[in-house]
C-alpha cells in the first residue's frame, strides 16, 4: 500500500512520544515531522522537525505540501497523544484510494480522565463552509491533491491557511467520512456545547474570523456562489438588491413581536413583560404562539388581561418553530413587521422595539437583526458579553452568511417578504435558513447597539446538547448552506 508522511504538533519530546511510538510501529509510515512552533523544545530522534509560525497558517500549509513527497500525507491537529486501532491507517489509505478521494477523516473516540467517549462526525457537502466544521484530529490526503491545492492559495493567512486548503481542495476533489471509529485522541475542550457554539463571535477572535472570511469570499467566488453588492444597469453601478416600498400593504398595527413558546413557566412571564412595557410611535401587539405547553405556561399567559396580547393555540404534533412563525405570520392581526423574542429572553429595555421598526425605514431592508447581550437568567452579564456580529457588513454580510452559524438576534422581518419566503418548519435553523433565502434578494440591517437579552439557564434548549444532537443540528444547518449555495450558483448562470 501506498507510504504516508506524518506531520505532527510538536511542543516537547514528553508531549509526542506516545504518538510517534505509536506512529513508528505502523508499517506504512514513511516520514514523521514535528509541526515546531516557536514555543516548542527539543527534538525527537528519527523524526525531522519542521518550523513554523502557526499550525494553521498559510506558510504552514506550504512547507507540508514541500515535503510531501509520500503518496499520502496525514496531518494530526492536536498536542495530544494519538492512538490509531489496529489497521485503521490502511483501513485510511484503503478508503482513499478506492473513493478516489482528495481528503478522508473518520469518527473516532475521546480519552479523558472518565473513559472514552464516541466521537462521530458529519459528512462533508457543498454547504459546509463553516471554518469550525469538526473533521476530528486526523485528516488524510492524497498528497498529490494537497499539493495541488497548497498551489492554488494565492492570499497569506496567519490562521486561515489549513482552512483554505480545505476549500481550495474540495472544488477539484471528494472530502470524504468515513463513519468508523479508527483513533482515539485526548478532548482538551470540556465546555457545554452551548458555550462553543458562541466561539465564533467571540470578540478576541476577530482577527481571525476577518480571515476566515477572506478565504470563504474567495471561494464562493471561485465556484460561483458570490453575490455581489452591485451590479450594472444601464451603464452605471447600482446596488444589487431589490428596493421595498413599505407602503404597499395595510395592516392591523405597525409590528407584531412574536414569541414561541412551550413549557417555558419560568421565563414566559418575563418575556410578555418586556414587551407590554415597549415605549413607541405606533400600535404593536404581541402573539404568544403556545405549543402543547403543559406546566402551567398557558395559564399564565392567560392572566393577562391587555388587547394587546394575543394567545395562540398551535397543538399541532408536526408543527415546529418555524410553523409558528408561519401561523403569526399570516394571521390577520399580524403587523407590518414581525419581531422576534424567544420565550427564555428579555427586550433589553422599553425602546427596543421602535429601535427595530426605524431600522427598516433608515435602512430600506427586508430583515432587521439585532446585537444582544449574554446574561444569566437573572439578567447578570456572561462571557462573552455583547454579540454584535460585527462580522456582517452591507457590502458582504450575505457571503460570510454562508461561512458563520447564525446571524444574531433579535430577528425582524418585513411581513409580506416574510409570508412569500415563509420558514421552514423545524425548530432548529429555521430562522438562519430564511435569514439567507432573504439576503439572496434584499439587504438585511443591523443594529448594533444591544437590544436583547440573551439568557443561558440550565433549561435552555441548547444549553448542553449531546453529540449526535449536535451533528443532526450541524448537518441540518450546512445543508440549508448547501441549497442556498446551489441557488446562488443557479441565479448566478442566468
Amino acid at each position: 500500500m501506498s507510504k504516508i508522511n506524518c506531520f505532527i504538533p510538536f511542543v516537547s519530546a514528553e508531549q509526542v512520544q506516545a504518538t510517534i511510538e505509536n506512529l513508528k510501529g505502523q508499517e506504512l509510515i514513511n516520514k514523521i515531522y514535528l509541526l515546531a512552533t516557536p514555543e516548542a523544545q527539543g527534538c525527537v530522534e528519527g523524526c525531522e522537525v519542521l518550523k513554523v509560525n502557526n499550525l494553521t497558517s498559510t506558510a504552514t500549509i506550504k512547507a507540508i505540501a514541500e515535503k510531501a513527497d509520500s503518496d499520502v500525507t496525514l496531518l494530526y491537529t492536536k498536542h495530544v497523544t494519538l492512538k490509531f486501532a489496529p489497521f485503521a491507517i490502511e483501513r485510511f489509505v484503503k478508503i482513499l484510494a478506492d473513493s478516489g478521494s482528495g481528503m478522508v477523516y473518520a469518527d473516532h473516540y475521546n480519552v479523558t480522565d472518565k473513559g472514552a467517549d464516541k466521537a462521530p462526525v458529519i459528512d462533508y457537502q457543498m454547504g459546509a463552509l463553516r471554518d469550525d466544521f469538526d473533521f476530528g484530529s486526523v485528516l488524510v490526503f492524497c498528497s498529490c491533491c494537497f499539493k495541488k491545492a497548497a498551489e492554488k492559495m494565492t492570499a497569506t493567512y496567519e490562521h486561515a491557511g489549513l482552512y483554505d486548503l480545505r476549500l481550495k481542495l474540495s472544488q477539484f476533489a471528494a472530502i470524504t467520512h468515513i463513519n468508523e471509529f479508527l483513533y482515539s485522541d485526548v478532548e482538551l475542550d470540556t465546555r457545554k456545547s452551548g458555550e462553543k457554539i458562541f466561539d465564533y463571535v467571540d470578540p478576541r477572535n476577530r482577527g481571525r474570523q476577518i480571515e476566515m472570511e477572506a478565504a470563504c469570499t474567495e471561494h464562493l467566488k471561485e465556484i460561483g456562489g458570490y453575490l455581489a453588492p452591485e451590479k450594472e444597469v444601464d451603464g452605471k453601478m447600482v446596488p444589487n438588491f431589490k428596493h421595498i416600498e413599505f407602503g404597499e400593504d395595510k395592516f392591523a398595527v405597525e409590528a407584531t413581536v412574536m414569541i414561541p413558546v412551550r413549557n417555558r413557566i419560568r421565563t414566559i412571564r418575563d418575556a410578555i413583560d418586556s414587551v407590554l412595557r415597549q415605549k413607541t410611535t405606533f400600535k404593536f401587539n404581541l402573539m404568544v404562539v403556545d405549543n402543547f405547553s403543559t406546566d402551567g405556561t398557558r395559564e399564565a399567559i392567560a392572566e393577562y388581561d391587555d388587547p394587546r396580547l394575543l394567545h395562540l393555540i398551535a397543538d399541532f404534533y408536526d408543527m415546529g418553530i418555524g410553523g409558528y412563525w408561519n401561523m403569526a405570520a399570516h394571521h390577520p392581526q399580524a403587523g407590518k413587521f414581525i419581531v422576534q423574542l424567544d420565550s427564555d429572553d428579555m427586550y433589553k429595555d422599553e425602546n427596543t422595539l421602535q429601535t427595530m421598526v426605524d431600522a427598516f425605514y433608515e435602512q430600506n431592508v427586508a430583515m432587521v437583526v439585532g446585537t444582544y447581550l449574554m446574561t444569566d437568567i437573572d439578567g447578570n452579564p456572561i462571557p462573552p458579553g455583547v454579540i454584535d456580529h460585527k462580522e456582517w457588513t452591507p457590502e458582504n454580510g450575505r457571503n460570510n452568511a454562508l461561512r458563520i452559524n447564525g446571524l444574531g438576534a433579535p430577528r425582524a422581518f418585513y411581513t409580506p417578504v416574510l409570508r412569500d419566503v415563509k420558514i421552514p418548519n423545524t425548530s432548529y435553523g429555521e430562522d438562519y435558513a430564511l435569514g439567507l433565502n432573504i439576503s439572496r434578494t434584499y439587504q438585511i440591517g443591523r443594529v448594533y447597539t444591544p437590544v436583547y437579552l440573551c439568557r443561558r439557564w440550565d433549561d435552555n434548549s441548547d444549553a448542553s446538547l449531546d453529540v449526535e444532537k449536535m451533528n443532526r443540528n450541524n448537518l441540518y444547518k450546512d445543508r440549508i448552506r448547501t441549497w442556498e449555495l446551489q441557488a446562488r450558483i443557479a441565479l448566478n448562470k442566468k
